[in-house]
């Protein structure tokens, strides 16, 4: 059974088309899934034939420290011997409340491993159970500790695996009391499988790559790159007006390169905010009437997140200009896409404004 919970986790962890889920500073986070729980240091033979599932609240008050609170069912059984020589399987059925403190080494990468360590208390009913004084009801205090890692399956859940120690304060959790155990304990192991669901997060992580890297490929095909830049900065409007916008937020660039200042996106997403359309209807003026000029959109994006994701999220902003431009009349031959990520931006990525800025499209001019 513990090979076949491994060998699922495995799988799971494969199979998934893993990305960066975005961290933030702080967060809350609701977790749940199934156990599998099983005796360790006990008077009996522990079996498989266990289960259990789980329900959590978590509290991440930074980047790599957290607080968790779990609620655990576990079913866990044994065999023992009578006196008639005959084996009996024991059960004992646990309902706990732990609460751990974590701590995660590599939070910023997609599969995050983590360590924790916290005290819990439980109820446990026995089922033929071997000793005549304990009571088939009574509960213990327990210390836990263990690891685990959270893998992202997108910006809002995580995948989790975990390896639990629990360490009662008595050893009455297996039913059966050896006459040298005056101060005995019991323990128990667990491992976990489930699902995280971030939510209520603070602001966005400044500690996950806060300075972008350049990216060779833009530097070597935007050779005047620092002319764009200049460019973009001077002639950012105080007040935004659509009629500014068109006037004042395209702007070319020597005989080929055209900046669409104001063809911005909405954090993490691809869809265009509402002060793009003049812009890009400006743009489809100008391409209309110069129709032996192709161009090639490149996206842009801010520096939260890995560089994979936001070179996935950069090359999706500019197909949405592209299908835009499509869907006004420019043929589909005349306009090619790229990304370039996070790399160079032309705003202060530390600000809310200059993140918007950074999250931009570029026209490059093909005759």
């Amino acid at each position: 059974m513990k090979n076949k919970f491994s060998l699922v986790l495995l799988l799971l962890v494969v199979a998934f088309d893993i990305s960066q889920a975005q961290l933030a500073k702080d967060s809350w986070a609701l977790g749940f899934g199934g156990t599998y729980p099983r005796f360790v240091s006990v008077n009996l033979q522990p079996l498989n034939s266990n289960y259990g599932f789980y329900i959590s609240l978590q509290r991440n008050f930074s980047e790599n420290v957290g607080i968790r609170l779990n609620a655990d069912y576990s079913h866990l059984e044994g065999e023992w011997t009578n006196q008639s020589l005959a084996m009996i399987t024991e059960s004992t059925d646990l309902i706990t409340g732990n609460l751990d403190v974590l701590y995660y080494f590599v939070p910023c990468s997609s599969v995050s491993p983590y360590l924790f360590a916290g005290l819990g208390g439980g109820l446990r009913t026995l089922n033929n159970y071997a000793s005549t004084s304990l009571d088939e009801n009574g509960s213990a205090f327990a210390l836990n500790i263990g690891g685990g890692i959270e893998v992202a399956l997108g910006n809002d859940w995580k995948l989790m695996g975990e390896y639990s120690y629990h360490s009662m304060f008595n050893s009455e959790l297996d039913g059966a009391v050896a006459i040298q155990e005056t101060n005995g304990t019991d323990a128990y192991m667990a491992l976990k499988l489930g699902l995280l669901y971030y939510f209520g997060k603070g602001e966005p992580s400044k500690m996950c790559e806060p300075c972008p890297q350049g990216v060779a490929m833009e530097m070597r095909d935007m050779t005047d790159y620092g002319k764009i830049d200049r460019m973009i900065v001077e002639h950012i409007p105080k007040v935004i007006e659509k009629e500014v916008i068109v006037d004042r937020y395209i702007k070319e660039i020597s005989n080929d390169r055209l900046v669409l200042i104001g063809v911005n996106f909405d954090f993490d997403k691809s869809n265009l905010l509402p002060e793009s359309y003049p812009v890009l209807d400006k743009a489809v003026e100008m391409l209309k009437n110069k129709p032996n000029v192709n161009v090639e959109i490149a996206g842009y994006t801010d520096y939260v997140g890995t560089d994979a994701y936001n070179q996935e999220l950069s090359e999706a902003r500019a197909q949405t200009v592209k299908t835009y431009l499509v869907e006004k009349g420019i043929a589909k031959n005349r306009i090619t896409t790229v990304g370039y990520g996070k790399g160079n931006p032309v705003a202060d990525n530390d600000t809310e404004e200059g993140r918007a800025m950074n999250r931009r499209i570029v026209f490059r001019i093909i005759k």
